[in-house]
């Protein structure tokens, strides 16, 4: 059963950020395996039944084409998949907690299909109107974007804001919640999945074939 992040959790993030080693990791596992990894396992198995299985991340770095060569994420992520790069996220770091839901990945028929679906005289408009719900009720919207149009379209398309984004996700941080190392932490991240639920499904409806 989940019962919260302990504090240890921020800890260990602040700790491994001043000191990204295999020499730290290995005297501290104990930590990351207690007091983060099997809570997020914890959390991702008590909101299953509504939102699918889930994952957590591996800790490990894939740093063969990267130039930063520090081992290990100063994050953990939990991921709940509604069709390839797309899906719902939270993350916790040594900030705080992280609840997110969208695109992050997209082939180039994904991409494709997104756009086609932004274009769209009805579901264009329904996308345009769950982005600005969410920016009201204080989700930061981002992505990946183009710096101009996209080929194909005018710049003064009505939608042009959205036909910039290769990938599109909702989110919202909470610094330091008093609440993280208590049950309450599930209620926050599936009421803020239920938020997020209308982007999820909406890009999956699009870009999923």
């Amino acid at each position: 059963m989940f019962t919260g992040f302990p504090v240890a959790a921020l800890d260990f993030y602040e700790d491994l950020e001043a000191d990204n080693s295999k020499a730290f990791w290995a005297a501290h596992k104990a930590v990351y395996d207690d007091c983060v990894r099997g809570p997020m396992l914890a959390l991702l198995s008590e909101l299953g039944d509504e939102f699918g299985d889930g994952k957590a991340f591996r800790p490990y770095r894939d740093v063969r084409f990267s130039k930063d060569k520090l081992p290990y994420k100063t994050h953990q992520g939990g991921y709940v998949a509604t069709g390839p790069g797309i899906g719902f996220y939270v993350e916790i770091n040594a900030a705080g907690l992280r609840i997110a839901g969208g695109s992050y990945a997209a082939t180039s028929a994904q991409l494709a299909g997104l756009r086609s679906a932004i274009d769209h005289e009805r579901r264009g408009p329904e996308l345009d109107k769950i982005v600005r719900r969410m920016t009201r009720a204080g989700y930061e919207i981002d992505g990946e974007q183009l710096k101009t149009r996209p080929r194909g379209f005018s710049a003064d398309h009505p939608r042009i804001g959205l036909l910039r984004h290769k990938t599109l996700h909702a989110g919202r941080t909470e610094v330091s919640p008093p609440w993280l190392d208590t049950a309450r932490t599930l209620d926050e991240v599936r009421g803020s999945w239920r938020e997020v639920r209308p982007l999820v499904e909406w890009l999956t409806a699009a870009m999923v074939t």
